[in-house]
């Protein structure tokens, strides 16, 4: 019988791409982890990683040992979660796969409360800035806009039911260079753009009345969607206009770092939503999440 260890370092192993990125989540060394593989490979005879000096891939046999593994290990920890049944408040961990807009604007205000109603409730939230699959990434659930859902997943609201994509720019800024009144006018200055991890260029969007308008913003920056501050520093420097979610920029509006730029023409869409799979068993720090959320009033 392949012994539990070896099976937990493959799993973490394969879900992270590698060993020190494994140990790094794991808080194990990385050295031990690949002992624990090595074991298991020589226990079970086959070869479960392609190993070289600067990747680690999973050979056809471990990622079909490996889908088989996951599916069994959500059983297991379904099984040990019974015991949150039997419990006043429920205890485990929660692992949460987010964008980076909803780990600053909508977690901060939701998880202090959580925790105070939810003491024994450990929380990991996992930053990304890409789509990704969570059950693959080893999450419980993740927080996405509706339009990148997957299928067979359950989803329910989180955060506010209607946001707006807002552009800003520095009052001296504005001064040198004026206020645009069209979003066409936006070629004509200098935009702090946005680039997807796909290495597609974002493209701002403006509505008023009908009217639809997209433009490819130019200017003196590009920044991956991770590095959101930057922008944001660099517009409140004045070097040029921003467009980023209206929440982000609130507090450079109230404090008159920044100034509203063609406010009536910025585009609303539905908030995010919670999603996870829909199984037989929800682990119990799950459940207890999802319905602080739905009780939680924004």
């Amino acid at each position: 019988m392949a012994d539990f260890a070896g099976v937990e370092a493959f799993i973490a192993v394969a879900r992270a791409g590698g060993f020190r990125l494994a140990a790094r989540a794991t808080g194990q060394s990385a050295s031990s982890l690949s002992d624990a593989v090595k074991r298991l490979e020589a226990q079970m005879g086959v070869r479960l990683l392609n190993r070289t000096t600067r990747t680690v891939t999973v050979t056809e046999a471990g990622a079909r040992i490996l889908a088989r593994l996951t599916a069994a290990m959500a059983e297991f920890d379904a099984a040990l979660d019974v015991a949150n049944d039997y419990r006043a408040l429920p205890n485990g961990r929660l692992k949460l796969n987010v964008p980076v807009n909803a780990a600053r604007l909508m977690l901060p205000r939701i998880l202090p409360p959580f925790f105070a109603a939810y003491p024994d409730i450990q929380v990991e939230v996992v930053v990304t800035t890409s789509f990704v699959d969570i059950l693959a990434a080893g999450c419980d659930a993740g927080i996405r806009y509706g339009e990148r859902l997957e299928k067979d997943m359950i989803a329910v609201p989180i955060g506010p039911r209607r946001q707006r994509f807002a552009n800003a720019a520095a009052p001296a800024y504005l001064e040198k260079h004026g206020m645009p009144q069209h979003p066409s006018e936006l070629l004509a200055h200098a935009c702090l753009a946005g680039r997807f991890d796909s290495g597609a260029l974002s493209t701002w969007e403006f509505e008023r009345e009908g009217e639809v308008v997209r433009i490819e913003p130019g200017g003196p920056l590009i920044v991956q969607s991770g590095a959101v501050d930057l922008a944001l520093a660099a517009a409140v420097a004045g070097s040029g206009i921003v467009q980023l979610f209206e929440e982000w920029l609130q507090p450079a509006f109230a404090g008159g770092e920044l100034v509203p730029v063609l406010e009536p023409w910025w585009p609303a869409f539905p908030g995010p939503f919670l999603y996870y799979p829909g199984r037989e068993h929800t682990p119990a720090p799950l459940r207890a999440f999802i319905d602080f959320t739905r009780q939680y009033r924004w």
